[in-house]
């Protein structure tokens, strides 16, 4: 079996899974609006979140792990009523993907693991793959022929970023990496080259 590495407090990482052998783990829109609010419980304590893409059986999320001294404990929400003496970041994302899949089984009737094995992370080590990854999340739509233009994709953050709507996303930031919004938006409508980054990350 293999050992994940820890999630490590002031980090930035790339977090991904798939459905369980390639099952749909998005049944019906209602399970995107739920696992978004899952994640807000438990993920958003402890996580800036930088990129997000939802497709139908995985997904995608880029985010920087806040340090210790960041994280509020009383926002903080766990899986059981006694408070942990130490806060994991890597628990409180096995608790958002715990709670989501007994809310699907409980739902659709079913039992057993919905996603493949513990969740992948992989560090984020340059600004340079911290850019093309969030082109590669906000393109896994067009990727995977479910639109033609990721602006048309509902469950991922590009809108947000393009959007002047109040958000929690970390826009500024996201945006400040590429110059402005319209250069946002211009790279993202470019044909980028993931050569550099195809070894950490996932295809399905």
């Amino acid at each position: 079996m293999e050992i994940k590495q820890p999630i490590l407090y002031g980090h930035y990482y790339h977090i991904y899974n798939r459905g369980n052998n390639g099952i749909d783990i998005f049944l019906e829109n209602e399970n995107y609006f739920y696992f978004l609010g899952l994640y807000a419980k438990y993920i958003e304590p402890i996580a800036e979140t930088f990129a997000w893409c939802l497709l139908k059986n995985h997904f995608h999320i880029l985010v920087r792990i806040k340090e210790k001294v960041e994280i509020e404990q009383n926002e903080l929400t766990y899986t059981t009523t006694e408070k942990p003496k130490i806060i994991d970041p890597s628990k409180q994302f096995a608790h958002l993907f715990n709670a989501y899949t007994q809310a699907i089984n409980k739902r659709h009737h079913r039992t057993g693991s919905l996603f493949e094995s513990t969740f992948e992370r992989k560090l984020v080590s340059s600004e340079e793959y911290f850019q093309e990854l969030i082109f590669y999340i906000h393109n896994n739509p067009v990727h995977h022929g479910f639109v033609k233009e990721m602006s048309l994709y509902p469950w991922s953050s590009y809108g947000s970023i393009i959007s002047d709507k109040p958000t929690k996303l970390k826009r500024k930031e996201v945006v400040s990496i590429f110059g402005d919004v319209d250069n946002f938006i211009f790279y993202h409508n470019q044909q980028q080259n993931s050569n550099e980054i195809i070894n950490l990350i996932i295809e399905y």
